[in-house]
């Protein structure tokens, strides 16, 4: 069974999503890159860097959830990449990626909501046996 997930938890689970997100950015830079050049060398070498970090810290973090809950906190890289693509390349979001991205920020609002109003349970149980 896993630990009981606080909301510092969920601070860091949305922090490793949003290194993830954050190697759509670096592809985007190398995407603009001219191919085989020492600024398209940079930026996938980039990007390698930042998923060998993401993938370390997605392993710590699936320590403490359960992986469907981390999984489906994947989805806020919708958030995350919306975020991105206004601040850094000035690009417009239309009202219903808004709608979308806030139906999937219910969505995992509500997992964990549920996630972690269960382990309350399930812990003050154990305690009582």
């Amino acid at each position: 069974m896993k630990k009981k997930i606080t909301g510092k938890d969920l601070l860091i689970l949305q922090g490793v999503v949003m290194v993830f997100s954050i190697t759509s950015v670096v592809a985007n830079f190398a995407s603009k890159q001219e191919l085989l050049s020492a600024g398209f060398f940079l930026f996938y070498g980039l990007e390698v860097l930042v998923l060998a970090v993401y993938a370390l810290l997605w392993q710590q973090v699936i320590k403490k959830f359960d992986i469907s809950i981390a999984y489906a906190n994947k989805a806020m890289v919708l958030l995350w990449g919306m975020l991105w693509s206004v601040l850094i390349f000035r690009n417009g979001v239309a009202p219903k990626e808004i709608a979308g991205v806030l139906f999937v920020i219910a969505g995992v609002i509500v997992l964990n909501r549920e996630e972690t109003d269960g382990r309350e349970e399930v812990a003050d149980r154990e305690a009582k046996a």
